[in-house]
This record gives C-alpha cells, sequence and structure tokens, in this order.
C-alpha cells in the first residue's frame, strides 16, 4: 500500500547522500519533495503541513548542522516524525478488572468488521483468553451466518439468537450476550455492530444505544485503509457521534494510496491499535508505529518477521535441527525430509514476497520480489515426496533411471531433479559450515564470516626492501652515506621537519591546536 511513497522518500533521500553539509536550499527541496510524496499518498493536508513543519525545524537545527552525516540526521528525523504522525508508541487494549471484557466494534459498511471479529477472536484466543462473538448486525442479508462461519473457522465460540435479516433488536442482543459470557465463563465480549453505506442519524443512535446497553471497554472504529480521505470524515463523524478508543486499519494489503491511513491518528487523537493485512484470519496482528515507518521508509521489519518466526517454528525443533548441521558428520544428518520440513515451515508464515519485504533494503528489488513464484515451493515439495525414503535420507544414491522415475512421478523435468539435489547439497554445506561457526564461506580474514577454524592462513610476502649491492667496497660506502644522512636530519630536527624539542616542553604547532 506504501510502496510509492516509499519510493519517493528513498529519491529523495538519494539526493542528500554525500553531501557534508546541507544548506537551506537543499533542506528546503528535500521538505519540497517530501510534502509532494505525501499529498501523492493521500495523506491529509493539515497532517502533512504540520509533518513538514516540524521536519524543517528540525533538519535547520543542531542536531543536523553538526553531524558527521547530514544526510542519516534528516532520514532520522523524518522517521521519527512518521512515528509522531502515526501514534508514537503502541496501545495495547484495556481489559476490565472483573470480567468479561466488552470490545465493540464500529464502522461503515463493507470496512470488514465481521471478518475482522473473527480475525481479533483468533487473536485474543492465541494470547490465552476465551472470546465470545457477538451478532449484533441483524440487518444486512446474510450478516449473522457469516460470523457463525468466521468464529468456527477461528475457534471460537459465538453468540447469535436471532436469526438477522431485518429480524431481531441487536440492543437486547447485546444486553443478553454479557450474561451469557458469565455463565460460560468467556472473559472477552466482541459485539460486531451494524454499519451503513454512509454517515446517517440511524446508523449513530444505534451504536450509541448498544454502546450505552453493554458499556464496552473499548470501542475499536474499523475502517478500510483504501478508501482515501474520506476515512478521516468518517473517523471524526463517528468520534463526535458515539466515540470510540482505538483505531484498526483493514485491508492494508490493498494497493490504493494508504495515506488517508496515517491520517487518523493525527486528525482524531485516537490510536491505531490494529491492522488487518491480508484474507486470512492470521493475517492480523497490533499496529506498532515504529515497525510501520521503518517499512515505508524501506528499514524493513526485522521484529515482527522473528515474531512471525517464533509462533511458527518450536524450540525443540530448532535444536534437533542445528544439531545435526553441527555433527561431525559435516551435516550429512540433514536429510531431504529435514529439507521439506523446513520448507513447509516458512510457508506457514506467509508469503515469501512478504517475508523478503521485511528486510532492509528490500525495495531496491522490489520487482524481483513481486516476481517470486510462490509454486516453486510446492514443485521441490512434488520432488522431494516423490523420492523414496532411502533416497531422501541418501540423496547420493540417485542416479539417472531414479531421476527420470521421480521427475515422472512429481510432473516436472530431469533437469528439475538434478538441479533441486545439487542446491541441497550446497545449501546443506553452507548451513553446516555457518552452524559450527565458519560464518559464510568466500568471506575469509572476518569472525564469524567464514575461514573457520582449521583453515591454513595464507602467507604473507614480507615487502622487499632496497638490495644491497654484492660488491663488499660499495655496500661499505652505501652504509657511510646512509650513517651520515641520519646524523644530519638529527641535527637538523626531528621527523617531518619539525625542530627537535626536549620531551617536557614539547608544545604542537598552532594549526595543529585547534583540533584537541
Amino acid at each position: 500500500m506504501f510502496d510509492t511513497l516509499s519510493d519517493r522518500l528513498s529519491a529523495t533521500f538519494k539526493n542528500l547522500r554525500g553531501k557534508g553539509r546541507l544548506s537551506e536550499a537543499d533542506i528546503d527541496a528535500t521538505a519540497r519533495e517530501i510534502r509532494i510524496a505525501l499529498l501523492e499518498a493521500d495523506v491529509a493536508l493539515p497532517v502533512v503541513r504540520a509533518f513538514i513543519a516540524n521536519v524543517k525545524e528540525r533538519a535547520r537545527g543542531v542536531e543536523v548542522s553538526q553531524a558527521l552525516n547530514p544526510a542519516q540526521q534528516v532520514v532520522k528525523i523524518v522517521n521519527e516524525e512518521l512515528v509522531a504522525i502515526l501514534g508514537g508508541e503502541t496501545r495495547r487494549l484495556r481489559f476490565a478488572k472483573t470480567a468479561p471484557t466488552v470490545i465493540m466494534l464500529a464502522g461503515l459498511q463493507g470496512a470488514g468488521k465481521t471478518t475482522l471479529a473473527g480475525k481479533l477472536g483468533l487473536w485474543l484466543k492465541g494470547q490465552g483468553h476465551s472470546p465470545l462473538l457477538v451478532a449484533c448486525d441483524l440487518q444486512r442479508p446474510n450478516a449473522v451466518n457469516q460470523l457463525s462461519v468466521v468464529a468456527e473457522r477461528a475457534g471460537v465460540a459465538v453468540y447469535a439468537p436471532e436469526p438477522g435479516n431485518g429480524v431481531g433488536d441487536p440492543v437486547q442482543v447485546a444486553k443478553d450476550s454479557i450474561e451469557f459470557a458469565k455463565a460460560k465463563v468467556h472473559d472477552i465480549v466482541i459485539v460486531d455492530t451494524a454499519g451503513r453505506l454512509g454517515i446517517d442519524q440511524e446508523l449513530m443512535q444505534q451504536a450509541a444505544d448498544i454502546r450505552d446497553a453493554v458499556s464496552p471497554d473499548e470501542i475499536l472504529f474499523v475502517v478500510d485503509a483504501m478508501i482515501g480521505q474520506d476515512a478521516v470524515n468518517t473517523a471524526e463523524a463517528f468520534r463526535d457521534g458515539v466515540g470510540f478508543d482505538g483505531v484498526v486499519l483493514s485491508k492494508l494489503d490493498g494497493d490504493a494510496r494508504g495515506g488517508a491511513a496515517l491520517s487518523i491518528a493525527h486528525v482524531t487523537g485516537k490510536q491505531i491499535m490494529f491492522a488487518s493485512n491480508g484474507e486470512k484470519l492470521e493475517d492480523f496482528d497490533a499496529f506498532h508505529p515504529d515497525r510501520m515507518a521503518s517499512r515505508i521508509l524501506d528499514m524493513g521489519d526485522l521484529l515482527t518477521l522473528i515474531e512471525q518466526a517464533e509462533k511458527t517454528f518450536s524450540q525443540e525443533e530448532a535444536a534437533k535441527m542445528a544439531s545435526k548441521l553441527q555433527s561431525s558428520k559435516g551435516g550429512k544428518d540433514f536429510t531431504l525430509d529435514d529439507f521439506l520440513a523446513q520448507m513447509e515451515q516458512v510457508r506457514k508464515m506467509g508469503s515469501i514476497s512478504k517475508l523478503l519485504g521485511m528486510l532492509p533494503g528490500m525495495g531496491q528489488i522490489k520487482d524481483q520480489i513481486n516476481n517470486i513464484d510462490e509454486r516453486d515451493i510446492d514443485r521441490t515439495a512434488a520432488i522431494i515426496k516423490s523420492m523414496t525414503p532411502k533416497e531422501r535420507a541418501e540423496p547420493t544414491i540417485i542416479n539417472g533411471s531414479r531421476r527420470a522415475r521421480i521427475a515422472k512421478g512429481s510432473g516436472v523435468e530431469v533437469s528439475a531433479v538434478k538441479s533441486l539435489v545439487e542446491r541441497f547439497f550446497e545449501a546443506r554445506k553452507m548451513m553446516s559450515k555457518m552452524a559450527q561457526g565458519g560464518g559464510v564461506p568466500g568471506m575469509p580474514g572476518m569472525p564469524g564470516m567464514g575461514g573457520g577454524p582449521g583453515r591454513q592462513k595464507k602467507q604473507v610476502k614480507q615487502a622487499k626492501g632496497k638490495r644491497k649491492s654484492g660488491n663488499p667496497m660499495k655496500r661499505k660506502a652505501e652504509e657511510q652515506a646512509a650513517a651520515a644522512r641520519r646524523e644530519q636530519a638529527a641535527a637538523q630536527g626531528g621527523a617531518f621537519g619539525l625542530p627537535a624539542q626536549d620531551e617536557k616542553n614539547f608544545e604542537l604547532p598552532d594549526e595543529f591546536k585547534k583540533f584537541m
């Protein structure tokens, strides 16, 4: 969603590189480029004005003028100001002192409230809670049925006593759900309310009545990140009409200009708490302003990547794989079965393109990342699964006839089987070397970066000095001339032509004193 903004900002900062000092004109030109980038990304005008004013004021200050690298200092300032307009620190859910905690979802129709209720329920379930989804959208056709299906997929309970489709009282359902949650020992109640295609008095009144009936601990305003400037207007209308405590961004994986999403926290004064960035129920997480700012500036999001890896990979499996790679057999215990298991674990984390996009600097090879064929993993898995258990354990036995059989069984060319086996041996060799502390092969001379223990150091040739004459008489004359030159230098002064001084009274020349 923020690709265009990222590209414009990266190009702007590229122009600053290599400048030892930034002039007033450089700062104005950079601010102008950033302003254009933000406006093109659909960021609200008041937010852009405040952002640019803060950046220019800080860029003209001491922190840039006295910096060793002014360009990096400007990037740091832009990053900090981006974090500020995105809400500053990460905002956490407030839980009630006495269960259940009531969370009410509000927003326009089509913003994704019902699906988001299931995502939030699954996320809270993963945190150790027992959520209950409540169907209070009794107007939209099949809304109750949709919530029931989403709840079943998420593995959480649902309270839907009314059929919906215009039948039933949503306020009464919301009120009864609290008693139901207490009876069934659910510690969190998520109330899915009705929306409208636009703001109207009936929508606001129903939302206000449900709010008064259940006294929610958190009211979350769900906004479609793709609707542009209307997102800000809608947020302000809900804030004034019903009130809300936090914002949830849905459809953050879209390709529309998402600048309006950057504006909501600054305009309404309410922080973005969660973000939905995919169609799967797992594509949902807490919103971290600092991580989002890093992604926009192409600095990556390694913390989120690490968290996803921790959720997917078990420590026990990781330790088991590491021990195989660190074995005395040079990693030969690591088989194609292990290789397949690792690939399937990575696949669970999400698409390869999305994972690579979280690494710093990947914006420069965005086109290559977008062209990655996710089906390559499926093809590789099909090839490995077409092998016998013995072939997976000992790939060295795979000869021409075996390759032909495997290729036929997996529906690929024979060359693809041969290429996979060769790549597996190379990968195993490299991973084994890294696991044993050898670092990355091909980069000797640096600790942890190759040239592991046991590698012999390359003999460094000594530089040849001035050759001495083989004639004894001539060599003696050369030595006497050299001695005479040394005595003359000592009489004239010290090294570099400086006058010889007593060590106690030694003083630096005036031109050097200003650097001390």
